[in-house]
C-alpha cells in the first residue's frame, strides 16, 4: 500500500452513490421481482465510467469501483457463491431498540426509500458454501481494469472491497453447518477466491468487517462481552486463514460500528476490540474517527500501536450527515491521527465508511457527498503543509 511519503493521501471506505435507475433495478431484484440481468449489467458498467474519473476530479489517490456493480458491500455474494438460500432473521440493534421514539421514525424512513436492505429479505446458508464459478469477481476486475485504463498516472493505487467471513456469518445465517467454526471457515475459504482475485490484478484488497464491532449490539446484544470478543477473535483467526498466501501489505481492514444514522450509545468500545483486531495479518486498518460517537477514541492509538509496518486510513468524513466538515476540520483530525499514529508518513485521509453501503440506502445526497470528498482533499492538502514542512 502507498504510504503518504510527501503529503497525506486521500481514499475512501468503498461504497458511493448509485444512480437512481441502478438503485432501483438492484431493489427490484432483492423483492425478488423479475428483473433483466443484462439491463443491470449495462447500467453498473456505465456507473462505473462515470465514477472512476469523479473521484479523481474530487481529489481522491486511492480510488476503487464505487461498488457500483454490486447491490450491497457484503449481500452481493449470494449471487456468487452455492449453498446460500432460503431465509435469515436478523437481530435488530440495540440502540434502535432503545428508544422506541427514535425507532418509528427510523423505520418510517426506510420504509419510504427504494433501496436494498442489509436487515430484510436475508438469505441464509442452507447447503455447502462455495465459490462455485469465478466468472463473475473476473468480469468485475475485468470492467475495473478497463475503467482505470483511462486515467492512468492520474491516482496513487486503485483497492477493491470484499467482505469479512464474519460480517457473511453474521448476515446469512447458518443452517447447514454444525459449527459456526465450520462455517466461518468455508465461508474464509470461499472468500479467499475474491481476495485473491483482487490482489492478483495488483490492486489493494479491503477487507470489510462491520461485524468486528456491529454484532456486539447486534447478534450478541444480550450475552457477555467476553463473548462477544470471542467471536471477534473467531472472525480474525478465519481472515488470517483465507489471506495466508497475500502479502499483508496489500490488504487494509476496515471496522465500523454500523453506518447507520442512530445513538450508537450501545456500541463496544475501541480499546476493548483493538488488540484483537491488531492480530490480523494486515497492512493497514480503516477505522472511523469523524462521527460524534467515536472520535475521541483516535487516543487508543497511543496506547495500543498498530505495527510498525501497518497504515492507518483514518475516517475524517462522516458518511451519515450533510454536512459539509470544513477543510481546518479535517486538517485538524488528520493532525490528531498523525501525532497518535506518531508518524505521517503511515497516516490516509479517509471517510468513516462507505456513502451507499447498501444501494439506495446512502443518507447524503450525491452532489453532498463530492462535496465532502473535495474538502477532504483540501483538508489534507492543508494537513500536509504542517505535517510535512518544506526545508532548505
Amino acid at each position: 500500500m502507498q504510504h503518504s511519503e510527501h503529503r497525506i493521501l486521500t481514499t475512501h471506505t468503498g461504497s458511493l452513490p448509485r444512480p437512481p435507475g441502478l438503485t432501483q433495478l438492484y431493489a427490484r431484484r432483492a423483492r425478488g421481482e423479475a428483473v433483466d440481468a443484462a439491463a443491470i449489467d449495462a447500467a453498473g458498467r456505465e456507473a462505473l465510467q462515470r465514477i472512476i474519473p469523479a473521484q479523481i476530479e474530487a481529489g481522491l489517490d486511492v480510488i476503487n469501483n464505487g461498488e457500483q456493480q454490486r447491490d450491497s458491500f457484503a449481500l452481493y455474494i449470494r449471487h456468487r457463491l452455492t449453498g446460500i438460500g432460503g431465509e435469515s432473521i436478523r437481530t435488530t440493534f440495540a440502540d434502535i431498540d432503545a428508544y422506541p421514539e427514535f425507532k418509528a421514525e427510523f423505520t418510517r424512513q426506510a420504509g419510504t426509500k427504494e433501496a436494498v436492505s442489509n436487515t430484510a429479505l436475508l438469505p441464509a446458508a442452507i447447503g455447502p458454501v462455495a465459490y462455485g464459478d469465478t466468472r463473475a469477481i473476473e468480469a468485475e476486475c475485468d470492467d475495473f481494469a478497463a475503467a482505470l485504463a483511462p486515467v492512468a498516472g492520474r491516482h496513487a493505487e486503485a483497492f477493491l472491497a470484499a467482505p469479512s467471513p464474519g460480517i457473511i456469518a453474521s448476515i446469512v445465517q447458518n443452517r447447514h453447518y454444525d459449527t459456526e467454526e465450520a462455517y466461518l471457515a468455508a465461508l474464509a475459504e470461499a472468500l479467499a477466491v475474491e481476495y485473491r482475485a483482487v490482489v492478483a490484478r495488483g490492486w489493494v484488497l479491503q477487507l470489510d468487517c462491520p461485524d468486528l464491532a456491529l454484532e456486539r449490539h447486534c447478534s450478541y446484544r444480550d450475552r457477555p462481552l467476553s463473548d462477544f470478543l470471542a467471536f471477534v477473535e473467531r472472525v480474525v483467526t478465519a481472515i488470517n486463514r483465507a489471506l495466508v498466501g497475500i502479502p499483508r501489505d496489500r490488504v487494509r481492514l476496515h471496522v465500523c460500528w454500523g453506518n447507520y444514522e442512530a445513538p450508537h450509545d450501545q456500541d463496544v468500545p475501541l480499546e476493548d476490540i483493538l488488540p484483537i483486531l491488531l492480530r490480523a495479518e494486515v497492512g493497514g486498518l480503516v477505522l472511523p474517527f469523524a462521527n460524534p460517537r467515536h472520535a475521541h477514541e483516535v487516543r487508543c492509538l497511543e496506547r495500543m500501536p498498530i505495527a510498525s509496518d501497518q497504515l492507518m486510513v483514518a475516517g475524517v468524513i462522516d458518511t451519515l450527515t450533510n454536512f459539509v466538515e470544513h477543510p481546518e476540520v479535517v486538517a485538524e483530525r488528520i493532525e490528531r491521527v498523525a501525532r497518535a499514529v506518531g508518524d505521517p508518513r503511515r497516516v490516509l485521509a479517509g471517510t468513516d465508511c462507505g456513502f451507499d453501503t447498501s444501494a439506495g440506502r446512502g443518507r447524503v445526497a450525491s452532489d453532498v457527498v463530492w462535496a465532502k470528498l473535495r474538502s477532504m482533499a483540501e483538508g489534507a492538502r492543508l494537513a500536509s503543509a504542517r505535517l510535512f514542512p518544506k526545508t532548505g
